[in-house]
């Protein structure tokens, strides 16, 4: 599943309202803290933007692809955000969310819902969890192999210009890919780990797995109660790091590829606000998004992205598929040989992988199957 796959989607007025839980031991500073200094960089913003305080720096020669790629090819582009969403999943065969009649909300009538979003809704989860786990089913994790979107950002982490891929998706494809913990924010949350929802006792991926392909409710080996994949549903907190992270990372940010979202779930859309007023950003994707109301762009959100206007001097927009816009990025670049070649290993290596776990799993049935009937003859 991916933006989850928008990420089990939060309602934007509840995502807008998510504030996060402090921590009480954190090497970081508390979830409090970081509200506190994300809101002290908002104003600063909001009284340099109405007062028009300071001139920011045009850095692309050009406001299109290739003058993004000069840019990074010049050597000043060190510190890459990634923000992705489920469009960059799509052509691994995971549905976006809101396609009318591709994504995932218009093809729930089966789980006879009373609405859509309900089966993401944390109180309904824990009332009627089949619907879920039965569509969990359908688009788990290790079905699926990362696309060439997710390859791009192994290539710009390989060659020293990822500072942080921020991901709205919950399939894991950018760890299959080769971004690991410290690359990567899942903000709303994965299913790499998931926890009981009394207790808290954690479980891994293989264990969900066997249990959701079991066909039986995943419970608690401890206390029986519901266990749950660690991403965020309707009515819970986005992940504490999520927000200590983006304090740190957006103001150090020298470009900000922006690929595969609508930009219109907060607070994640609202990133694309928080680098400095000279950063470019290069939006890829099948329509143009982000382009806030001017109002919604003075209170922070929606990122106030300007392709178009007298005023353009930053943001790129590159209308394509994310696949064909990180390949097109990637020639530009001298990459895209580098980067099929990487597809196409990496790809291979999980066909292969597939295939030997599908060996064993073939043998052991058929021990088992041998087993069973000299046990009837001793009986």
């Amino acid at each position: 599943m991916s933006e989850a796959s928008e990420r089990p989607k939060k309602e934007e007025e509840e995502e807008e309202e998510v504030t996060p839980e402090p921590e009480e031991d954190s090497d970081d500073s508390s979830g409090e803290e970081a509200a506190g200094n994300t809101e002290m960089d908002f104003l600063r913003n909001l009284f340099s933007s109405t007062l028009g305080l300071g001139s920011p720096e045009k850095v692309l020669d050009d406001l299109t692809l290739e003058g993004v790629a000069r840019y990074i090819k010049s050597g000043k582009c060190k510190n890459i955000i990634c923000m992705v969403g489920a469009g960059i999943s799509t052509s691994a065969g995971i549905p976006d969310f809101r396609s009318p009649e591709t994504g995932l909300y218009a093809n729930l009538q089966k789980y006879n819902l009373p609405y859509p979003e309900a089966i993401f809704q944390i109180d309904y989860f824990k009332k009627h969890p089949e619907p879920f786990f039965a569509l969990a089913r359908e688009l788990y994790p290790g079905q699926f192999k990362p696309t060439i979107c997710h390859y791009f950002m192994k290539l710009l982490k390989d060659k020293g210009h990822l500072r942080r891929c921020y991901s709205q998706n919950i399939d894991t494809l950018e760890r299959v890919a080769g971004l690991e913990g410290e690359d990567l924010i899942e903000a709303h949350g994965t299913f790499f780990t998931s926890h009981c929802v009394s207790c808290s006792k954690e479980f891994n991926l293989d264990w969900m797995r066997d249990q959701i392909f079991s066909d039986d409710v995943p419970r608690c080996d401890a206390c029986g109660s519901l266990v749950k994949p660690d991403i965020v549903f309707f009515g819970e907190n986005l992940p504490v790091r999520f927000f200590t992270s983006m304090k740190m990372d957006f103001p150090r940010c020298d470009l900000l590829i922006v690929m595969g979202t609508s930009l219109q779930v907060q607070p994640f859309a609202g990133l694309v606000g928080r680098v400095s007023k000279s950063c470019p950003r290069l939006l890829i994707n099948m329509e143009k998004a982000g382009q806030a109301d001017p109002m919604l762009g003075l209170l922070g959100f929606g990122g106030g992205m300007d392709f178009e206007s007298d005023k353009a001097y930053r943001d790129v927009a590159h209308i394509s598929t994310c696949d064909d816009g990180c390949l097109a990025l990637a020639e530009l670049l001298g990459w895209k040989e580098e980067l099929t070649e990487l597809v196409k290993k990496e790809h291979g290596r999980i066909d292969s992988q597939d295939q030997r776990e599908k060996s064993k799993g073939a043998a052991a049935n058929e021990s088992s199957a041998s087993e069973a009937p000299a046990a009837r003859k001793e009986e």
